[in-house]
């Protein structure tokens, strides 16, 4: 039952983030993708109220490959599993609004 449940989550998650890059209304994003109104805005919801997301840190062992100093690359990893990979020469300006909506 758990994964169904998961499924049903992400299934939600995804179509909030698409209606967030979308640049339409919910009415019209809703009627493009054939649910209802009302099913998205609760779940929009219920998923804003979920507990934050939480960081961990994540050291290399010996023997595991490790990303060299000079790339200038940072990965945070979530505990659902999703990367976050940030390059040299990021715009820190980006960054702190995906830091914001991770927080939201």
């Amino acid at each position: 039952m758990e994964k169904k449940a998961e499924k049903r989550d992400e299934f939600w998650r995804q179509r909030v983030t698409e209606h967030e890059s979308s640049g339409v209304s919910v009415k019209r994003f809703c009627e493009q993708n054939q649910i209802s109104e009302q099913s998205f805005y609760s779940w929009r919801k219920r998923l804003r109220n979920q507990t934050p997301m939480r960081f961990a840190l994540v050291e290399t062992g010996a023997g595991r490959p490790t990303v060299p100093a000079e790339s200038g690359l940072l990965e945070f990893v979530l505990v659902t599993g999703e990367r976050l990979r940030i390059g040299a020469g990021f715009d820190a300006s980006l960054l702190r609004q995906v830091l914001a909506a991770l927080r939201a």
